[in-house]
């Protein structure tokens, strides 16, 4: 991508009324302002607000909001001229159950209260492999789990869906060693009965993945709020 291409969807992310880029630091006890107030002041109404981390294009996001109009979605990256398709095209369409924040995924608990969030969405994320990566950056690692407990309600959804078998084995292998609630495990997700819905979505990574045959997999797992989130005895 050009560098007038993104300067002209950084200008427009600007002007978006669902898109937010709060300025948070690390060691700031500052909050972004619509913590806690995500309901009230920008969806104005009680539904329940499923977030996606990572959200890259928006994909998921926009068509969660679409299919389902009794629900909030929305997209979280810290890539600005990703989400503006995303964005972009949510407004054009009219959709008003979905909105976009630009932050880092450390810093959500920065911008969700305490039980204010009822479903998590995690697709194709960086799995972190490589010398120079470690499993601690990884978005369903005990470290991010315990993120996600700060705001999801307790026993909330956390859902997985890659093309990496490392990642794949890694997070089915934090599930085991803290007990956490595994209610879909789809190690071939095209040829499992849950292939259906929204699981039949594909994101602009996954078409690039499936051009290469790589086996798609799917995981839905709980998230109990006070239990305690450790690394596997043996990481992958």
């Amino acid at each position: 991508m050009s560098n007038k291409n993104k300067l002209f969807k950084f200008a427009q992310n600007e002007t978006f009324p669902h898109l937010f880029q709060p300025k948070l630091m690390y060691g700031s006890p500052d909050d972004f302002e619509l913590k806690g107030k995500w309901n009230s002041d920008f969806f104005h109404n009680d539904n329940p607000i499923t977030v996606e981390l990572g959200c890259g294009k928006g994909e998921y996001s926009v068509a969660m909001a679409k299919e389902i109009p009794t629900g909030n979605f929305i997209g979280v990256d810290i890539k600005g001229a990703r989400m503006w398709r995303g964005a972009s095209d949510s407004l054009e369409m009219g959709i008003k159950n979905v909105a976009f924040l630009r932050t880092r995924v450390e810093f959500t608990p920065k911008c969700f209260a305490e039980n204010e969030v009822s479903e998590v969405w995690i697709t194709f994320p960086d799995p972190h492999l490589g010398a120079k990566s470690t499993h601690k950056k990884r978005l369903t690692s005990s470290r991010f789990l315990t993120y996600y407990q700060n705001f999801l309600v307790d026993g909330g959804y956390v859902n997985l869906k890659t093309d990496d078998d490392t990642l794949y084995e890694y997070t089915k292998a934090v599930i085991a060693q803290n007990n956490l609630p595994l209610e879909i495990d789809a190690g071939n997700l095209y040829e499992s009965e849950h292939y259906k819905g929204f699981l039949t979505l594909k994101t602009h990574y996954e078409k690039m993945w499936n051009k290469e045959g790589r086996i798609i997999k799917y995981l839905r797992f709980r998230l109990p709020k006070n239990k305690i989130v450790v690394e596997p005895e043996e990481t992958v």
